[in-house]
């Protein structure tokens, strides 16, 4: 049996970024540093820090530490890693935004590494109530990240929309939580489903339980019919806030669904199986027409991530390790392209106003030929054309629902992917055949320009090599 101390040093991570954080709040309270340098650099450095960690303890073994509460394996290790990457790439692009436009406040880091604590609770989930702690860390840190604007109206209205809905969501989430806790006995997930196996899946109130589980982690991912909440926030809230908010915690919902549904609710299979069935192909109908008719580039990416998180709810629904290994893959690649995306409309912006119309592309080949190529690959990526990495992000869900029996539900998937290229290629028309609005030069640093052109070549490059990527998502989910 492990001693407390054996099972904290798994918890390294997470301890390092409390206490850094912690230190962070502290130092930026003391330090009035107008344009906040201090804070974004120690933000940064714990980053990294939490990254070496990560990678330097890996252990391909798996533990279930602090009375079954916290589960360390590959699929956590993996995940954690890729969210303090993509974070700390997302934090760069935001800092020069939030200084240009007068927004730059030590919250935005500080709230940002609390919300990455909450997603690294989430991915390591072992209880019913490990899960809900750290979807509520996250949840609160977003509410303030987005309302810290506090004279736009559209930032407050975004912020208060979310509370509400997310309050609404999350209580859901806690009676769903609560049913199964007074059917089984137990929070923890392993047991539970131990529970389930030996009572069959006949019991109603493990399915109503269930109904409300798949609610709750639904509206987490924007899924329709709950899916209300993403328009309004992605285009109230702060470039460099819907940049962090369509990123990382992606990642960490789907860990979440993964710990919920398949380690929980696994017995239950043949019931969330048939919902998110349901789910995903709302999302990807509802999502790609509905952004076709979209003027703001911004609602018109929320939309479309509606459509991409359906895409990621076939991989779930395949109920097989593989098909879990491909929606591991379509999360991690579509925050690298939503990033991207975002970051372009950071790096178009000028001082009056944010690039978040659509006729702000229009031209862009004349004005930067290389950044717009950028966007072609950002977009061609997330429409799924080959040989970009979002290609292959639908090939394999899409393998997997075929391979377990769901054709028709492959051919509506394929049929959605069609309508949303549309509005992906518009934007590809607009750069390359419309003449732009203005000249103005793109006024960037070169450390933006750099990192902007890596994330959007790396989309093509693992274009051509996915095996590295899915090998390393079927190893984490322990195939």
């Amino acid at each position: 049996m492990m001693t407390i101390t054996t099972e904290l040093a798994y918890l390294t991570p997470e301890i390092l970024l409390l206490g850094l954080g912690s230190i962070i709040l502290v130092i930026d309270t003391l330090y009035k540093n107008p344009d906040r340098l201090i804070t974004y650099r120690l933000t940064q450095l714990t980053l990294v820090v939490v990254i070496f960690t990560l990678i330097t303890q890996y252990s391909e073994t798996t533990q279930h530490l602090l009375y079954g509460h916290f589960v360390y394996d590959s699929m956590s290790v993996v995940l954690k890693v890729a969210i303090s990457t993509i974070s700390l790439v997302v934090f760069f692009y935001s800092y020069d935004y939030l200084n240009e436009h007068d927004l730059i406040k030590g919250e935005y880091f500080i709230l940002g590494l609390f919300a990455i604590l909450g997603m690294m609770v989430m991915i390591s989930a072992g209880s019913m109530l490990s899960v809900y702690l750290g979807l509520e860390l996250l949840s609160l840190s977003l509410y303030a990240m987005i309302a810290m604007q506090r004279n736009s109206k559209s930032a407050s209205e975004a912020a208060m929309k979310y509370f509400v809905l997310g309050a609404l969501a999350s209580g859901m989430l806690l009676y769903g939580i609560s049913m199964l806790y007074g059917v089984s006995g137990t929070l923890d997930l392993q047991t539970l489903a131990e529970f389930i196996t030996q009572q069959g899946d006949g019991n109603l109130l493990l399915v109503f339980g269930l109904v409300f589980v798949v609610v709750g982690v639904t509206f987490k991912l924007g899924a329709v019919p709950f899916h209300m909440w993403v328009p309004d926030v992605y285009e109230g809230a702060p470039i460099s806030v819907t940049l962090f908010i369509g990123t990382a915690p992606k990642i960490a919902v789907f860990a979440m669904a993964i710990r919920m549904f398949t380690d929980g609710m696994g017995p239950l299979v043949g019931d969330w199986q048939d919902m998110l069935i349901v789910l995903a192909i709302l999302s990807m109908s509802v999502g790609n027409i509905i952004a076709i008719s979209q003027t703001n580039i911004k609602r018109m990416l929320a939309y479309s991530a509606i459509a991409h998180m359906g895409f990621l709810l076939l991989g779930i629904l395949s109920g097989t390790y593989s098909g879990y290994a491909g929606s591991m893959f379509y999360a991690i690649v579509y925050a690298l392209m939503s990033m991207g995306s975002f970051g372009m409309i950071i790096l178009l912006r000028r001082k009056e106003r944010e690039a978040d119309r659509l006729d702000n592309f229009k031209g862009l080949a004349e004005r930067s030929p290389w950044f717009a190529f950028v966007m072609l690959i950002l977009m061609f990526s997330m429409a799924g054309i080959p040989p970009f990495i979002g290609f292959w992000a639908k090939w394999f869900v899409l393998k997997e629902v075929v391979a377990v029996g769901y054709v028709w539900v492959t051919v509506l998937a394929v049929l959605c992917s069609v309508i949303g290229a549309y509005y992906y290629l518009h934007i590809i028309k607009l750069m390359y055949f419309d003449e732009p609005e203005h000249m103005t030069a793109i006024k960037a640093s070169l450390g933006m320009r750099v990192v902007l052109s890596i994330n959007g070549l790396s989309l093509l490059v693992l274009g051509f090599a996915p095996g590295l990527l899915m090998a390393l998502c079927i190893k984490a989910m322990g195939e």
